[in-house]
């Protein structure tokens, strides 16, 4: 038998994610000993382009806020949605949680890598072009067999480990943990282009949600960078692009071309980068945690990035893991099903209403309908602003309920 050389660490996070830096920071910060495992190198491309307010509040608490401020990110100030002449602007500096009132349209590749390089710099062990292999789980211990980019392997031994690894899923697929999404496949088709935006009603600190003229399950996100450049998508079923995807540029102009209130934004745009897509993404698992691990942000479930709700629920997850797991590890006694798993749901969830109210189409008629009250409209900011798990807010504490009653308002009310 081989020698295979072996490691301890107190914690391993796998990934170097927007999740996995915040956890690993924050536990760092509480005195810690903490490893993270990437992959790849940075910087690297993501799409979650558009963060939410409610990400500021964890950037802040792992100490990384002056950083980001600094690095000249495009300041966003809320969203904005269109469908045909209908305008409907949504400001996170109003909003029921009285939340952070700005947050950044980022382009992932230079944001995570300045998060993780914020962790590291706060000492944080970071180790770029390894991947997890295998693990064992079934002892007192928690075991992870690593690769290195020369092929050479070894093992770690540790008391804990968080999955950071985004759509990676590691831990889920290793230790058999997915589970199927009840949503629908859908997919998504998205490039940058360099943007010469010159239309009157256009706002650069808001992301653009525009919906298709006729097919209300179609939209397509803009988000405004700082360059002068955009990243534009469309996201759809499946089935929407059937016969359209062989030449993936040619279909998101297609889409484009078909909606004439965005192809009026578009309409001095560069297409200077290839198209790409991603599709099934939607994801769940059948469980958060389990003895000695946990699963954060987009390793454990992604919704839909209709609401750009992935950040925000994987950085929320990172700061709820990373306190239990502090306690846990100075000798306290903690519950990881009712204070991370089940609170970490109840906002995943309202969220999920939404975005299933967004393509039933009830939501977008409570967001398009011009006679909102100012208070109603201050809820959905907040929820819009990421402020999902705030159950002071009728629209979180009882969200079916509410969208239900609201869009049955608005419906039966004459436009």
């Amino acid at each position: 038998m081989p020698i295979v050389e072996m490691e301890r660490r107190q914690v391993v996070v796998i990934g170097a994610g927007p999740s996995g830096a915040i956890a690993a920071a924050l536990l760092k910060r509480n005195g810690h000993d903490v490893l993270i495992i990437e992959r790849q190198h940075f910087p690297r491309f993501s799409i979650g382009e558009s963060l939410l307010s409610h990400c500021i509040d964890f950037i802040e608490e792992a100490g990384m806020l002056d950083a980001v401020q600094a690095a000249g990110f495009q300041v966003k100030t809320g969203a904005a949605f269109a469908w045909g002449e209908r305008y409907s602007a949504f400001d996170f500096g109003d909003t029921f949680s009285n939340g952070k009132p700005t947050t950044f349209q980022v382009q992932r590749g230079e944001f995570d890598k300045l998060l993780a390089d914020q962790a590291a710099l706060q000492g944080v062990d970071i180790r770029y072009g390894e991947t997890i292999i295998g693990v064992d789980f079934t002892g007192e211990s928690r075991y992870l067999h690593v690769r290195r980019e020369n092929g050479s392997e070894y093992h770690l031994k540790a008391k804990f480990v968080l999955d950071a690894s985004g759509y990676g899923r590691v831990l889920p697929r290793l230790l058999d943990l997915e589970a199927p999404s009840n949503f629908p496949v859908r997919q998504a088709v998205f490039t940058h282009v360099e943007d010469h935006i010159e239309h009157p009603g256009f706002d650069r600190s808001k992301i653009l949600v525009t919906t298709h003229p006729t097919q209300r399950d179609i939209w397509f996100w803009t988000i405004p960078f700082s360059n002068g450049r955009c990243s534009v998508g469309v996201v759809a079923a499946k089935a929407h692009f059937d016969g359209r995807d062989g030449d993936l540029d040619a279909c998101l102009r297609g889409f484009i071309d078909e909606t004439p209130s965005l192809s009026g934004v578009l309409q001095n745009a560069v297409w200077d980068t290839p198209a790409r897509t991603i599709g099934g993404y939607s994801a769940n698992v059948k469980t958060l945690h389990g003895p000695g691990f946990a699963l954060l942000g987009n390793a454990a479930e992604f919704l839909d990035p209709v609401f750009s709700s992935g950040v925000t629920i994987a950085m929320r997850s990172a700061s709820m893991a990373a306190g239990l797991l502090h306690r846990q590890l100075k000798g306290e006694t903690v519950d990881w099903q009712t204070e991370f798993a089940e609170p970490l749901k109840r906002g995943v969830d309202t969220f999920r209403c939404y975005v299933e109210g967004w393509y039933a189409g009830t939501f977008q008629d409570v967001i398009f309908h011009p006679g909102s009250s100012p208070e109603i409209r201050r809820m959905i900011s907040a929820i819009l602003a990421g402020y999902a798990w705030d159950e002071r807010n009728p629209f979180v504490s009882e969200p079916k309920r509410r969208l239900r009653m609201l869009s049955e308002i608005c419906a039966s009310e004459p436009v």
